[in-house]
């Protein structure tokens, strides 16, 4: 099925196993459902997408602060907040094939494998449950948590006494949540190990609605500044029957995948719900105290909750082109500089030994201020090829002339143009594209290329 960009999920995941983005778990083994590994590039993408959202959600702010709480923690806040006794999906049962599926996505009472009939729904709680210690007993029971921002509230207090904040303020986290999912599929969109970005933002009753705003603007924008295309997302509330128990209102931004408009990040007004819950159970004063007015009250919760491995799903499809050029089809990556996982190539024409040591020194020159890679395997053109379909935005040739004037070549993977500029310079001045600096502003002894196409 293709939807938005116009790539089907099958292309996505071939173009991820080839060339080192994300593979299955455990693959020689024959896998494990639902499970992903992030391979040498993958890596670097879904770092890139960290730190592009956590620059934008702490290090531009004066008014969010991080943290990085335990995946395990004590099981009574897991009954606080309501995820022992209500976080559950209905499951029906083929009595036939035994086949499990969630009875909303199922229509009717047949089986959608076999045809069978399926059993009454039950309730199916999502947290994968372990043991503390060596009983294993319900004394030693602990969850592996299926969302971050418990951990944040929790630590309310501590983050706000040591960092001596105001309200409006928030805590920020990136970390791995667990799910035992029921359905899972469309590669790394629903798997049952996944991480999340989530920021709970701290604002005084009353101003919730101003800053419920201010939020969906924010991440709604932030996506399309990474170079999502506007038109393949969209904000989509929730109805009331769809609210969750704690939520006063939430909205989706959703993306247009492959197989339709679906969720990629949540922003939802839980209004006091998490601090009142906590302060209950665990006998403590979660409350703020407002110097200007004088006033004790909980604060209310804005929470903009995104997913790491569905945001890079989404980046990765929204970059994905085929195109031809020089009658030779062109896969192409126009990844964002930002997210990009090799920020330049660095091509030696050839493995001629007069051309390997300005070609390595020019890398060891770049690998000092960003991720490189050297390729001298292959002609230049499908050198070129393939650093189009990883999304590298500029390639370095070093050349024959280079040896003479000690310059290189720059190419840019967007318009194919090219610029030639001093060896000395290279890294300045890549360093200055990556940052937004238009292509054709050329550094000192810099020249446009007037030699053959750089597609």
């Amino acid at each position: 099925m293709k939807q938005g960009n116009g790539v089907d999920m099958e292309t996505i995941v071939s173009l991820c196993k080839r060339r080192g983005f994300i593979f299955q778990s455990s693959e020689i083994y024959g896998g494990l459902g639902s499970c992903w590994d992030y391979g040498p590039l993958g890596v670097e993408l879904k770092r890139n997408v960290k730190e592009a959202w956590w620059k934008a959600m702490v290090h531009e702010r004066d008014d969010v602060v991080g943290l990085d709480s335990a995946i395990l923690m004590h099981p009574q806040v897991w009954v606080a907040s309501g995820h022992v006794q209500q976080f559950a999906d209905p499951l029906v049962e083929c009595k036939s094939c035994n086949s499990r599926f969630r009875a909303d996505q199922v229509p009717g009472n047949k089986c959608p494998q076999c045809g069978g009939v399926l059993g009454e729904p039950r309730m199916f709680n999502l947290m994968f449950k372990t043991f503390m210690g060596p009983v294993e007993d319900q004394a030693a029971v602990v969850y592996l948590r299926p969302e971050t921002a418990q951990g944040i509230f929790v630590n309310f207090q501590n983050a706000l006494g040591s960092s001596r904040k105001k309200l409006p303020f928030g805590i920020a986290q990136i970390g791995k949540s667990f799910r035992n999912e029921i359905t899972t599929g469309n590669f790394i969109f629903r798997s049952r190990e996944f991480e999340q970005m989530e920021m709970e933002y701290f604002v005084k009753p009353g101003t919730d609605g101003k800053w419920f705003e201010y939020w969906l603007e924010q991440r709604f924008n932030w996506y399309t500044r990474l170079g999502i295309k506007k038109e393949h997302l969209h904000l989509r509330q929730h109805g009331k029957e769809e609210l969750a128990h704690y939520a006063i209102g939430c909205y989706d931004v959703e993306y247009l995948f492959p197989m339709g408009w679906s969720e990629l990040e949540g922003i939802a007004n839980r209004g006091s719900f998490d601090l009142e819950q906590h302060a209950k159970h665990s006998g403590k004063d979660l409350s703020y105290f407002d110097d200007e007015s004088g006033q004790r009250f909980l604060p209310y919760i804005i929470e903009p909750s995104a997913g790491v491995d569905r945001s890079v799903l989404a980046f990765l499809l929204d970059a994905y082109a085929e195109e031809t050029v020089e009658k030779e089809k062109r896969v192409v990556l126009r990844l964002h500089p930002d997210l990009a996982p090799i920020k330049a190539a660095v091509l030696p024409l050839s493995r001629n030994e007069k051309l390997v040591p300005m070609a390595t020194e020019v890398n060891a020159r770049l690998r000092r201020c960003m991720i490189t890679q050297y390729d001298d395997s292959q002609s230049i053109g499908r050198r070129y090829r393939r650093q189009d379909e990883i999304g590298t935005p500029y390639c370095v040739t070093i050349d024959f002339q280079s040896l003479e004037d000690h310059q290189v070549t720059i190419r840019d993977r967007d318009s194919l143009k090219q610029i030639r500029v001093p060896a000395e310079s290279v890294a300045t001045t890549l360093s200055a594209k990556l940052a937004g600096e238009p292509f054709e502003v050329l550094p000192p002894g810099g020249t446009p290329w007037l030699g053959p196409s750089g597609g």
